[in-house]
């Protein structure tokens, strides 16, 4: 049974797309896109945050370039939200969060400023007049107080004025820089985005998690030395969590396809090992996490010995599974991983969808029932695309630009 590049499946998907992106528009507001409850209820008690904005730029940078009424006008909100109550025009950069009243949380945080990067950059596909520019600016802050031409990585925050960085190094912050530079790469075509792509990648991957059975660590000190024992009093942290993410190792695996295929793009031989490592975390992000406690769903974290530690299933892993699992198919044609594609698709239709409030549930328990204990409400639509659009397009160019260039159904028969 052949799920992938049928234009049959493909039309299930767009109609899911379009049931999803119908739901976030809820998000909108003044200050940008706010925080969206179970119900589909902008949450106004957590404020807008900049992850979310930026994301949801994106989202709707993709569905300007998909056709979709209304997500143009979206774009353009999403700009002005980052040109305005979320820009911070004494000291550059973007607060973390604000709300009516102001800012609530002035640091300036390296995973929320990737996503500023890629939003810009998936918005100047779109045409919008005042892209381009938003993107030059995030392009300056990345290269003034982000990217470490020492390290040659990536710094995890700084505080309001850009004056004291953290004594810490994330990997899931240099995870979504690989993201975003792969889309600034596209946008600009200027090598070193790959070439910077290519390294955080390398000392994540291929230096440390190979060695340790796939189990990728995220949490490094100054020197890039592991912290094995980073946050063991707050496992279920949403962004730090203790041990291993699964969700994160799988999502390395479509990244460094993509980064792949950028390269023979340009003709050129990508290292073996980004194909390589992305089988070996797609394969252990199975062994530890998919139904290690008898019933189907990824665990949220587990332990340097590969046993759960949050058991929750969380939307985001399943979802970035299924793109992975296209992405291996799709270099590979091997059927295993279009046999696991279907799989998790089966999962999501019975556990995740939810039909009567909207978009999908963000956290099962154990049973499989909905939950609140890493995520309470359904924040964005951001990952949720990646599994709808992702199958639907070529692995190069990323996402908005292969849409922007009527890449979408390409390969479909």
């Amino acid at each position: 049974m052949k799920w992938f590049n049928t234009l049959s499946h493909n039309r299930w998907l767009e109609q899911e797309t379009d049931r999803i992106l119908d739901f976030g528009k809820n998000a909108a507001v003044p200050t940008g896109f706010g925080w969206l409850g179970n119900n589909g209820q902008i949450r106004s008690d957590m404020g807008t945050h900049l992850w979310i904005t930026a994301r949801m730029l994106h989202v709707y940078a993709v569905a300007a370039n998909m056709g979709r009424p209304g997500a143009y006008t979206l774009v353009e909100h999403g700009i002005n939200a980052l040109n305005g109550p979320l820009c911070d025009k004494q000291h550059g950069g973007w607060y973390a969060c604000v709300n009516d009243e102001g800012v609530i949380d002035a640091s300036k945080q390296g995973y929320q400023h990737f996503f500023v990067l890629l939003g810009a950059a998936s918005a100047v596909t779109t045409g919008h007049p005042q892209a381009r520019k938003l993107l030059d600016e995030a392009i300056e802050v990345i290269e003034r107080y982000f990217w470490s031409e020492d390290e040659q990585m990536c710094l995890e925050s700084w505080d309001e004025a850009f004056s004291k960085t953290e004594d810490y190094r994330g990997g899931n912050a240099n995870m979504h820089a690989v993201e975003a530079f792969l889309i600034v790469y596209d946008v600009t075509h200027d090598r070193k985005w790959l070439d910077r792509a290519l390294r955080i990648a390398s000392v994540i991957i291929h230096d440390v998690a190979r060695k340790g059975e796939y189990r990728v660590n995220e949490h490094f000190d100054t020197n890039w030395n592991p912290i094995r024992d980073y946050n063991i009093d707050n496992p279920a942290h949403r962004f730090r969590a203790y041990g291993g993410t699964p969700g994160h190792w799988i999502e390395w695996g479509r990244l460094m396809l993509h980064l792949r295929a950028a390269l023979e793009a340009r003709f050129e031989t990508p290292p073996e090992w980004l194909l390589e490592d992305a089988k070996g975390l797609f394969h252990a992000t199975i062994r530890d996490a998919w139904a290690p406690d008898g019933a189907d769903g990824f665990v949220y974290s587990v332990g340097w010995d590969g046993k759960p530690i949050v058991r929750e299933r969380v939307r985001w892993p399943i979802v970035e599974a299924m793109g992975t699992a296209y992405a291996l198919y799709t270099v590979t044609g091997e059927a295993q991983y279009e046999a696991w594609y279907q799989t998790w698709w089966e999962y999501c239709i019975k556990y995740l969808m939810d039909y009567e409030n909207g978009s999908w549930w963000q956290e099962l328990d154990t049973n499989n029932e909905v939950t609140t204990k890493v995520w309470d409400g359904k924040q964005d639509i951001y990952h949720l695309l990646h599994c709808l659009v992702i199958p639907r397009l070529p692995l190069a160019p990323g996402l908005a630009p292969a849409v922007a260039a009527g890449l979408l159904d390409s390969q479909a028969k």
